[in-house]
């Protein structure tokens, strides 16, 4: 019996490969793909979040980025106001409503820079906050958007050698301004 589904299995993954050849230098369907931003999109460069200092028997959120050498952990957002956390390859981002905050994340160490673009439901030109602080850090805009409107997120990667922005994205649903959904 094992052997049959031992067989079965090894059958179906050969007719899989003989059907879809990929070669080494194909990039996994839905990545590296350049991206195009709407026309007028303002670009800003995001502010490194400083390390904070934490006490040692202090207990860190479970979602908090480890602690570095010296007791001190790099910033990352207020849990319970950054609303819309989007999350792709290499990037995340999130608003924080109190003071219209744009938080960019880069999660991977590939050359490329956190973005998260946000557009409005009320016309203002798109914004794209790029975050170049490197791998495992946060980085903020500080923007100001009408309290009635709402925004949306949009999180990918940038690569200022090219200053062009690169899939995979991903996007956030509709956030209202104020916080209150």
């Amino acid at each position: 019996m094992k052997l049959s589904v031992l067989g079965g299995a090894a059958a179906l993954a050969l007719s899989i490969a003989a059907a879809a050849p990929a070669t080494a230098d194909d990039a996994p369907s839905g990545q590296w793909q350049r991206v195009e931003l709407p026309a007028g999109t303002m670009i800003e460069d995001a502010v490194a979040t400083p390390a904070v200092a934490t006490p040692a028997d202090a207990p860190a959120p479970a979602d908090a980025p480890a602690p570095t050498s010296g007791g001190l952990t790099k910033a990352a957002p207020p849990s319970d106001t950054c609303l819309g956390m989007t999350v792709t390859y290499g990037s995340s981002g999130c608003f924080q409503h109190y003071g219209d905050i744009i938080w960019a994340k880069d999660t991977e160490s590939d050359g490329m820079s956190a973005a998260v673009v946000v557009t409005t439901d009320y016309g203002r030109a798109p914004f794209a906050c790029v975050h170049k602080g490197g791998a495992g850090t946060w980085g903020t805009c500080d923007k100001d958007y009408r309290e009635d409107g709402d925004v949306k997120l949009q999180v990918l990667r940038y690569d200022s050698d090219t200053d062009s922005f690169w899939e995979p994205r991903a996007h956030s649903g509709w956030i209202p301004v104020n916080g209150a959904y």
